[in-house]
């Protein structure tokens, strides 16, 4: 594992937002969904997720989730990516998602 520096982690602009959207993507190579996130000051923007496994469609809006918002556009398939999604692999390499204890306001960084 190499070290950063904290000038290097403050960098990565990790955001949580509300999720207000959620689409099935079949399209994508692995099972995912289509995700319209609400991050505050920094708009709303959309991102594929691979979180089919342990998530439905019906329980992620109005869920918040933490996003990297600061990586350029990502296309995949027919589909550009805004932001990325974080999570954890479980014991399967299924994603779990990085959770949010309390509601914060949409835009707020992780530090």
């Amino acid at each position: 594992m190499q070290e950063i520096t904290w000038s290097d982690f403050e960098k990565v602009e990790l955001r949580v937002g509300t999720v207000l959207e959620v689409l099935d993507f079949p399209e994508a190579r692995k099972p995912a969904y289509k995700l319209k996130v609400d991050f505050g000051e920094f708009g709303i923007r959309w991102s594929s997720a691979q979180i089919t496994k342990h998530y439905t469609k019906e329980e992620l809006p109005g869920r918040q989730i933490i996003g990297v918002v600061n990586f350029p556009k990502k296309q995949i398939a027919n589909f550009m990516s805004e932001f990325l999604v974080t999570g954890f692999a479980d014991e399967n390499g299924d994603i779990v998602l990085a959770a949010i204890e309390r509601k914060v306001p949409n835009g707020a960084k992780l530090i």
